[in-house]
């Protein structure tokens, strides 16, 4: 990348970085991001098992990491109730920015789709009540979760489609529910199909996310993530869109800031 990229602001709008993929060299994977340029995080929630360890992120990088609290769709097992009570306790005594990861995921396990169900919906309501963000998890469920989301629509009602892998029709489809549309290491995939309509969908309904650890881009696909090669998906943008790696960056990151309001 020719360019003097630590003049940039970029955003990260979706990292693990408590993950424990990450235990052995946290601090030095952090700071290949922030040299280059790469310096606003935001660290969605799992479940209260991770609570502390992104309490202990922010306190290492008050200045760069922006913490979301929620339960996500793969986690809601018999136990849901009290996990909830978790994140409304949370949401109640700490300072958060959006309530996520949230949403539905029938790629694991349908069996539990009526408990993810109303887990999403009553974490929407608490969004709203807050007049917090939210962060959507979907996997296999673009119907499920546009279903909940028809019910729940409003202005009130904002966030982002994170780890966006749909058609145009979705894309279109999330955005009317103000969703931004978060975009990862999916878009450099051979066979990912968002680059091919990408281009279709105005700058200002987009966000840069990685999901570290999880979906690398290329080159790195099938090895570990970090927020670093969302210089990556920054490139391939700057490709697809025909604007400057500069442009894309501002743009996305005045959008994450219209969405977090940070």
């Amino acid at each position: 990348m020719d360019l003097n990229i630590f003049e940039l602001i970029i955003t990260d709008t979706h990292t693990h970085l408590y993950s424990e993929a990450f235990e052995e060299d946290r601090e030095v994977m952090i700071k290949r991001a922030l040299d280059e340029g790469v310096s606003r995080f935001f660290i969605p929630a799992i479940d209260s098992t991770y609570t502390q360890s992104m309490l202990e992120l922010e306190k290492s990088y008050p200045n760069n990491m922006f913490l979301m609290m929620g339960l996500h769709p793969t986690h809601v097992k018999e136990n849901y109730l009290e996990e909830l009570a978790h994140v409304e306790e949370m949401l109640n005594t700490h300072k958060f920015y959006a309530v996520g990861e949230i949403g539905i995921d029938l790629y694991w396990d349908k069996s539990t789709i009526e408990i993810q169900k109303k887990a999403f919906k009553y974490q929407i309501q608490l969004a709203k009540k807050l007049q917090l963000p939210i962060v959507i998890h979907c996997r296999e469920a673009f119907d499920e979760i546009f279903e909940v989301l028809e019910g729940e629509k409003g202005e009130d009602l904002y966030g982002i489609f994170h780890c966006f892998t749909g058609n145009l029709e979705q894309a279109h489809k999330a955005i009317s529910y103000n969703m931004k549309l978060g975009i990862g290491g999916v878009a450099t995939f051979k066979n990912g199909k968002i680059d091919q309509f990408l281009c279709q969908i105005d700058l200002k309904h987009i966000v840069l996310e990685t999901d570290s650890p999880y979906l690398a881009p290329v080159p790195y696909r099938g090895k570990r993530n970090e927020s670093l090669y969302i210089l990556k998906v920054l490139d391939k943008l700057s490709e697809l869109y025909d604007q400057s790696v500069e442009s894309i960056a501002e743009v996305t990151t005045q959008n994450s800031k219209d969405v977090f309001k940070v």
